[in-house]
C-alpha cells in the first residue's frame, strides 16, 4: 500500500465464508475503496455500479497468492490495483527511464 493509506475492499458479488457462517467475503470483480467515499479508487460510483462494501477486508487480501478472502474473486481491478498497490508474483515492476535524454 502507498502513503500510508488502507484500501478496503468493493465487489461486485459477495458469499458466506462456510467455517465461520456469518463472514461477508467478496466475490467477482474487486475494487479498492477508501472508507468514508462513495466512490472506489479508479472512480467507479458504488450505488451506480452496485458494489457491495467490504470495510473489514484489507486490498492486500484480495489477491490470490494471499490466501483468505480471494477464494472467489475473479478479476482484480487493474487501475484500482495501479493506484492502491499490487504485491504478488505476477506484479510487473514500477517504471523507469533506462536513458533520460538531457
Amino acid at each position: 500500500m502507498k502513503s500510508g493509506k488502507r484500501y478496503a475492499v468493493a465487489a461486485s458479488g459477495q458469499w458466506t465464508d462456510e467455517e465461520d457462517g456469518r463472514r461477508r467475503l467478496p466475490a467477482g470483480e474487486v475494487h479498492a475503496w477508501e472508507p468514508g467515499r462513495n466512490e472506489t479508487v479508479c472512480g467507479l460510483s458504488l450505488s451506480r455500479s452496485r458494489l457491495a462494501r467490504f470495510p473489514h477486508v484489507g486490498w492486500p487480501e484480495t489477491f490470490p497468492e494471499s490466501g483468505g478472502a480471494a477464494d472467489r474473486v475473479r478479476r482484480v481491478c487493474r487501475r484500482c490495483a495501479s493506484v492502491a498497490g499490487r504485491r504478488g508474483g505476477d506484479a510487473r515492476p514500477r517504471w523507469y527511464r533506462v536513458r533520460p535524454r538531457p
